[in-house]
């Protein structure tokens, strides 16, 4: 009996070639990404040997896009954003549209249209998250301040890009392509103004009725106790949502998975969904990444070297560029501009995702898609380098350029405690490191007993927001003596240090034993080796998080216990 296997055929195929491709470049310190990728172009119709079936492919991408947009939702945090905003909005914003002038001007200059040429400008201006996190993890700068800038600029880019999702099939016609969805006998802007109509019914369905159903039907089947159910309900919630946002609402699959990750976070029980769904999201990412390596035409690096080379530098020289400017221009130092400018001189699922679509709107030929993915390969596999020179490059220019120097230690209000007459004789105060989520608990306590105490905070926006407030504060890494100078630390009774980077604890008790040898210090630390580390280097007094809470449970259990005892 003959069975047609080209579906089995196929995704043998893509996961078989991607686990090798992606195991070789993990080894050579390249991002999977880019193994994913040549694994589609191994069985694309543009090289020898076996041919994937492009029609199933192009199927299980849009799966793959659906849980990728569902993923970025359900990590997507405002309060990240927020601890940014002032630069990252802006920063996001200005970097995004000189991208995408540049790509703009450069593919007009080849003689494509003006909506080939917009739809390249915007698929080369938005990054890759997950290149990004995969960068700042393996280099332990997720906790820190520069690490949350650039992650904080990469949210603004994706938000930026779903709008853009939204609104390009309904300009598509205006820029010379088609868009199936829209009315021919409408005006565009009449088309406009229905699609932003039912994009905005959808979201306000999401944001009213879904952030309140999701979370309760989570809660209702986490109660049943089975796991292989919770799973299946993280999943077809994105996927049915997804689905209903497109033919009930013409809203892209994207856009509505995003909502359904983004009202899931709303529940407790998100960290558990983003675990259960991780590994088939993971699975039809992959999917995603080969499917896309299907449509690239390796005769792009013979036929048009030049249109590579343009498309390339912009990507790495362009965006870089700009994005090291405009950090400068908004007074942060050059250490934060180097490392957000490594950030951003890539791209990837975003941008897969943009020309992908402009390909089926018919703004962008295949030989623009092509451009796209050589951009994206070469700017991957390039990525690992350029964040490995930062330091040497930053390190480079403080010894040789005076300007280097004046834009790494430059004048920061924030960086300074304001010498009002109360600043001036601070005497016998708590220095506070760190104000997250432990910090801020601790520096309430020390409110409530009108116990005197300065915050040292790496956020440059929350030390703003605290001093509105009326609460003494600093900006920069407590571990650098000026930061503990300016706040007083010489003549502080007690440093309490509530960051969750060890390594910063280390350098940042040095550095205050230095300039206050009696000074008493007091850690937080999350983990138990963290605690056993910490109690070696005999730091001070160590409040481990587990350990404390399991006394203070102990003390209310033999509390209620005795008073029961002699009631009886």
């Amino acid at each position: 009996m003959d069975h047609n296997i080209t579906l089995i055929s196929t995704i043998a195929a893509a996961f078989g070639l991607a686990l090798v491709f992606g195991f070789i470049a993990e080894k050579i310190k390249v991002p999977a990404l880019v193994g994913y990728l040549l694994a589609g172009i191994v069985i694309s119709p543009n090289t020898p040997g076996y041919v994937g079936d492009i029609g199933i492919a192009a199927q299980l991408s849009e799966i793959g896009v659906m849980l990728l947009m569902f993923g970025v939702g359900l990590h997507f945090s405002l309060n990240d954003l927020l601890a940014v905003k002032r630069i990252a909005v802006p920063g996001a914003i200005v970097q995004m549209t000189v991208a995408t002038v540049l790509g703009t001007i450069v593919a007009m200059s080849w003689g494509w249209t003006f909506g080939s040429g917009l739809v390249l400008g915007l698929s080369l201006s938005c990054a890759s998250t997950v290149v990004l996190l995969q960068a700042i993890e393996s280099r332990g700068l997720l906790e820190s301040m520069n690490g949350r800038i650039a992650v904080g600029w990469l949210i603004v880019e994706d938000l930026v890009t779903v709008l853009i999702l939204v609104l390009l099939p309904t300009f598509a016609v205006m820029l010379g392509g088609s868009d199936s969805t829209a009315d021919p006998a409408n005006s565009w802007w009449m088309n406009i103004g229905i699609t932003l109509l039912l994009v905005f019914v959808f979201i306000a369905i999401m944001l009213i009725v879904g952030r309140r159903f999701l979370p309760w039907l989570l809660l209702q089947v986490a109660g049943t106790g089975s796991r292989e159910l919770f799973t299946l309900t993280v999943i077809a919630s994105a996927i049915c949502i997804a689905f209903i946002a497109a033919k009930l609402f013409n809203v892209s699959f994207a856009l509505g998975a995003f909502f359904a990750g983004m009202v899931m976070r709303e529940s407790h029980f998100s960290h558990r969904a983003a675990e259960e769904s991780l590994p088939l999201r993971d699975a039809f990412s992959v999917l995603f990444f080969v499917s896309v390596g299907m449509l690239f035409d390796l005769h792009i690096f013979v036929d048009e070297p030049l249109q590579v080379l343009s498309v390339v530098g912009i990507i790495i020289i362009g965006k870089s560029l700009a994005a090291l400017l405009l950090v400068l221009i908004l007074r942060y130092p050059l250490s934060t501009a180097l490392t957000v400018a490594a950030s951003l001189g890539q791209i990837g699922e975003f941008s897969f995702i943009l020309a992908g679509l402009g390909v089926s709107l018919g703004l962008l030929s295949s030989q623009g898609m092509s451009l796209v993915l050589a951009g994206a390969i070469i700017s991957i596999a390039f990525n690992p380098i350029a964040f490995g020179a930062v330091a040497p490059i930053r390190n480079w220019l403080l010894k040789h350029s005076a300007l280097a120097r004046k834009y790494e230690n430059r004048d920061d209000p924030y960086a300074e405690l304001p010498m009002n007459t109360e600043s001036k004789f601070l005497q016998g105060q708590v220095v506070l490191v760190g104000y997250g989520h432990v910090g801020k608990r601790i520096g309430e306590g020390l409110m409530e007993y009108d116990i005197p105490f300065v915050v040292a905070e790496q956020k440059r926006e929350l030390v703003q927001d605290l001093r509105k407030q009326g609460i003494k504060a600093v900006s920069g890494d407590a571990a650098e003596p000026s930061v503990l100078i300016q706040a007083h630390i010489t003549n502080a009774t007690m440093l309490i240090i509530a960051t969750p980077d060890l390594f910063d604890t280390k350098s940042v008790v040095d550095t205050a034993r230095t300039l206050n040898p009696e000074i008493e210090i007091v850690v937080h630390a999350r983990t138990e080796d963290e605690t056993m580390l910490l109690r070696k280097y005999n730091i001070g007094t160590i409040f481990f998080e587990q350990e404390e809470l399991a006394k203070n449970m102990t003390r209310h259990i033999l509390n209620r216990f005795n008073s029961k005892t002699k009631k009886a």
